[in-house]
């Protein structure tokens, strides 16, 4: 048994003078809210996993990229089975300015709705504490370099 090696992509976009995040509707493995995340393939650089999956969910591309210090690790609640062998995912932090926009293509296998919402809703939507966690560091982090 195994970890994933995965991405947290805090995605974000700066409209007018507010920071807008976006927020998926998760529907495969469990259900609730996230932000774009997932897993980096065999010798692939994490920088090039946050420009695919945040393409494969979102159909967005990066302005920016900025990896932070936070990392770790959650298990899975059972066993899936697209993933054999493995029991949960590490997880190193970025975030991802992309521009705004109402024309989000989404990955229906994954996600069945997205939100554009402010650090607040965000916080109050997203499911699991360690997502919570990563959206105040990358808040903090834009607030302090406006």
């Amino acid at each position: 048994m195994k970890l994933r090696r995965g991405i947290f992509i805090v995605t974000y976009s700066l409209v007018g003078k507010k920071i807008k995040y976006i927020i998926l509707k998760r529907k495969l493995h469990w259900k609730g809210w996230e932000f774009p995340k997932g897993g980096v393939n065999l010798f692939e650089f994490r920088r090039f996993a946050v420009k695919r999956e945040l393409k494969e969910e979102t159909g967005l591309s990066p302005i920016k990229i900025i990896p932070f210090k936070e990392e770790g690790m959650y298990k899975y609640s059972k066993n899936h089975a697209d993933r054999k062998n493995i029991f949960g995912q590490s997880y190193k932090l970025y975030s991802a300015e992309v521009e705004y926009s109402k024309k989000i293509k989404m990955d229906k296998l994954e996600h069945s709705g997205y939100r554009w919402v402010d650090f607040n809703e965000a916080i109050k939507k997203l499911t699991w504490p360690n997502q919570k966690k990563c959206i105040r560091i990358v808040n903090n982090f834009l607030k302090e370099n406006k």
